[in-house]
């Protein structure tokens, strides 16, 4: 079994030893060892399992380990992953067992986290560090770009391109043959009837830019 972490002590972190607890029942595959989290004192316990420290000690391990990122912001993730440089560490992608994926043309790079009742049909690419949350659907042709994360019951219709780092918000719909560009974020229950362009706020029915900012 792989010894594995999760960075983040939060809600969504806690939500991902769920997934590696469901993934375990059908396949033991994770050893899970507790979490790294820069914001918990280290000791402290959270449903059983320790914080184990900060992000400087997960980079002084000396052990391999298999990280996850329990992290809902993309900006964050990219952040951490810049300030990780321990070559003992690798990133799984974790996919709860109830998710459906096709088996045409479907890639999924390292790092992700795919969480139950998602739907992902065909001839879909999706890049590194990318979070899909509860009961999310993602149709055919469809690219998303890397530490992109999707909260849940997000709709993602056919040939999408959702650039990187985007943050698309609960219940948000996201019409065909669009591009959602870089860092821009996507209220709660938007539908997105035409692009987005890079570093904004969109809310609304339809989506409409409210404001821009550099997250990056």
């Amino acid at each position: 079994m792989q010894d594995i972490v999760i960075i983040g002590a939060g809600g969504f972190g806690r939500e991902v030893k769920t997934i590696i607890d469901a993934v375990n029942k059908v396949k033991k595959i994770y050893n899970f060892i507790g979490y790294y989290d820069d914001g918990v004192e280290k000791g402290t316990i959270i449903n059983n399992f320790p914080v184990l420290g900060k992000l400087q000690d997960l980079n002084a391990t000396d052990k391999e380990i298999s990280v996850l990122l329990g992290i809902g912001d993309p900006t964050t993730k990219g952040k951490i992953i810049n300030l990780l440089s321990n070559e003992k560490i690798n990133f799984p992608t974790l996919i709860h067992p109830s998710v459906q994926i096709s088996n045409d043309d479907v890639s999924i790079s390292n790092g992700c986290i795919i969480c139950g009742g998602t739907i992902i049909t065909c001839n879909i690419k999706i890049g590194s560090f990318v979070t899909l949350n509860l009961m999310c659907t993602v149709g055919h042709d469809t690219i998303i770009d890397d530490f992109s994360s999707f909260m849940p019951s997000v709709n993602i219709s056919g040939e999408v391109h959702i650039q990187e780092k985007v943050y698309v918000g609960t219940g948000a719909k996201i019409i065909n043959q669009l591009t959602i560009g870089k860092s821009t974020i996507v209220g709660a229950g938007a539908v997105v009837s035409k692009s987005l362009p890079d570093y904004c706020t969109a809310v609304g029915i339809p989506a409409k830019p409210i404001k821009f900012h550099n997250n990056d």
